[in-house]
């Protein structure tokens, strides 16, 4: 019995820099920076005042009554999987419901709801806090919310390991489709952590860029002057299906995803292993898992958060896992122009490392004025690269210690 393939047929990015696959690829491509002044709430009395904050499209909005009973997390959400399932020409009229999956992860859920329903409670009492306040709070309510909105009846499931929430929920998808649980997934990442109170305990952990006059450069991964994150909301859905049934419905993928590696760091809740091996321990197991060695890698999409401490440790590690192929091995970070999207940032990610599948065009990493050069990596710069890729690795390293590395391929291959 042949064994079953994962593939990649539809892609939803909803991004500071973009929203929908085409506008997401170009506003890479263009270097686009997704930061400005929050404007979500006044940031006035914050020592960090931008974020990465997405226009989200009139046509991809919820109701207004469907609005007032979800949090904007599950509004982002709800968005990308609809463009999801757009961009595969999925048919769900004539799929089984049954066969069709759904798993996304977030790191704060429902965070907005939570913080303005506790402060109208304070000040107004218990009138002033929503009827639909659990619902709209819970972990789960993207996944439940599109499982439902679509009559999606398979696995349904979210995943919540902070920073690398949108990875995992993509390698429980795969899992569902090896496992012959559901034959199509819509897996990835939610996000809307741009409120006071998380901004304000960031900028405290200190671990926030500070440079508020100039927003668009204020994310800059590896760089030698590097000064801290930049906070941002957004979502991602990938359309998974077992490669029988994308040929069975004459879908083109656009990617084969051959494997993951994971790992726990077990060293601290907050900071990455300065040594890099348990992260290199993920990189190695995706190797292994998509049967790649590493000259075998023509791209890598880093986590490259912008934190001192974070590219550092990416650094070693992947220096560690893939040897002297490491210096030949182009590297860009995706968070030098959308900010940092907790949860949802792995899978928003994965939708870059596809897209800089079989193109010619690797992505740039914006502000790269001068490279860390302690990095010891080929950091594409401000420019994009041209460069052909037929395998390229997806980084996620969360708070917490949590390590996933995504691998992708081109499809069809032998």
């Amino acid at each position: 019995m042949t064994a079953r393939r994962v593939v990649v047929t539809g892609l939803g990015p909803v991004t500071p820099v973009g929203v929908g696959a085409k506008d997401f690829h170009v506003g890479q491509l263009d270097g686009r920076s997704g930061v400005r002044t929050i404007s979500r709430f006044d940031a006035t009395p914050l020592p960090v005042r931008i974020a990465g904050e997405v226009d989200l499209p009139d046509h991809l909005a919820l109701s207004r009554r469907e609005r007032a009973a979800t949090d904007r997390c599950t509004q982002l959400g709800a968005a990308a999987a609809a463009l999801a399932i757009e961009d595969s020409g999925l048919d769900l009229a004539v799929e089984d419901p049954t066969r069709i999956g759904v798993s996304i992860g977030t790191g704060c859920g429902g965070a907005t709801s939570i913080e303005e329903s506790s402060r109208a409670f304070l000040d107004r009492g218990l009138s002033a806090v929503p009827a639909r306040f659990v619902p709209m709070s819970m972990a789960n309510s993207t996944a439940a919310w599109v499982a439902i909105h679509h009559g999606l009846t398979g696995p349904c499931t979210t995943s919540v390991t902070a920073c690398a929430s949108g990875a995992e929920s993509l390698v429980a998808a795969h899992q569902m489709i090896m496992a012959g649980e559901a034959d199509v997934v819509l897996a990835g990442g939610a996000e809307a952590p741009l409120t006071p109170m998380i901004v304000a305990s960031f900028a405290r952990m200190k671990a926030l860029s500070t440079r508020n006059d100039e927003p668009e450069r204020a994310s800059r991964p590896f760089g030698a002057d590097r000064d801290g994150f930049v906070l941002s909301e957004g979502a991602a859905v990938l359309v998974l299906e077992s490669a029988e049934h994308a040929a069975a419905r004459g879908a083109v993928p656009l990617a084969e995803f051959r494997g993951y590696g994971r790992s726990g760091d077990a060293h601290h809740i907050v900071a990455p292993n300065p040594d890099g091996t348990s992260a290199a321990r993920a990189v190695t197991a995706a190797l292994r898992s998509a049967r790649l060695t590493p000259e075998d890698v023509s791209y890598v999409n880093a986590h490259g958060t912008g934190t001192p401490f974070n590219d550092a440790a990416e650094a070693r590690a992947l220096r560690l896992a893939l040897g002297t192929a490491a210096a030949g091995i182009p590297v860009s970070a995706t968070k030098s122009m959308t900010g940092h999207s907790l949860g949802a940032a792995g899978a928003i990610e994965a939708v870059a490392a596809i897209q800089a599948l079989g193109l010619g065009t690797l992505p740039p990493t914006a502000n790269l004025d001068s490279l860390d050069p302690e990095i010891g990596l080929d950091v594409i710069g401000a420019e994009p690269r041209e460069a052909e890729s037929t395998a390229v690795l997806s980084n996620s390293f969360a708070f917490g210690g949590h390590n996933v590395v995504l691998a992708f391929g081109r499809p069809g291959r032998d």
